[in-house]
């Protein structure tokens, strides 16, 4: 359903005053001075939601910063850590070929003495 011309006009001129009617039958003039000062109040209350929302978000922001700041600190133990770790493989791997080396003369020692000592004359 569409509405004509004058319908749409005749809306827009009675609009003010079944508003003010509604308004405790405040005169139009009174019932837009309401609307000013709630408007006022809306804006006012939209601006502080903004300065809490930026308060939240700085705080997040230094939140993230102090969970970044802690990761590196883990990174860092991390690293030592694994340096560490590092460093014990490899002795144990210098170990384990000094280890190969004594079993190896041992054996070595072992077939001289028992096998080829006798063949020598000694």
């Amino acid at each position: 359903m569409n509405l004509a011309e004058d319908d749409i006009e005749y809306i827009k001129s009675h609009m003010p005053e079944w508003l003010a009617a509604q308004s405790l039958a405040s005169p139009p003039a009174v019932y837009e001075i309401e609307l000013r000062e709630r408007t006022i109040r809306v804006e006012e209350e939209l601006k502080h939601q903004r300065e809490l929302m930026k308060q939240g978000f700085e705080q997040m922001e230094k939140r993230f910063e102090q969970v970044d700041k802690h990761f590196e600190s883990m990174q860092k133990q991390m690293d030592k850590r694994f340096d560490s770790m590092q460093q014990h493989i490899e002795q144990i791997a210098k170990r384990h070929d000094r280890m190969q080396w004594l079993i190896f003369l041992t054996i070595v020692t072992y077939f001289f003495k028992e096998k080829l000592a006798p063949l020598l004359g000694g």
